[in-house]
């Protein structure tokens, strides 16, 4: 039998959504081990005057075996 946790964070990035993603994924793996996927809740983005996107943001619940 196995068990998971879920832990829920924000994370962001001016190069695009799959790089919000990645880093939110690289800094949780800092301090958790066994991280076994993602679930993107929410995607949005700040923009700039003229209207062109400035920062992706994301949401996503992060999985991870406890053990």
């Amino acid at each position: 039998m196995s068990v998971t946790k879920v832990l829920e964070l924000s994370s962001s990035s001016a190069k695009g959504i799959e790089d919000a993603v990645q880093q939110g994924l690289s800094k949780a793996a800092s301090t958790v081990k066994n991280i076994k996927g993602a679930w993107i809740n929410e995607i949005k983005c700040t923009t700039r005057d003229d209207g062109s996107v400035a920062e992706w943001r994301v949401n996503m619940r992060v999985n991870f075996l406890v053990e």
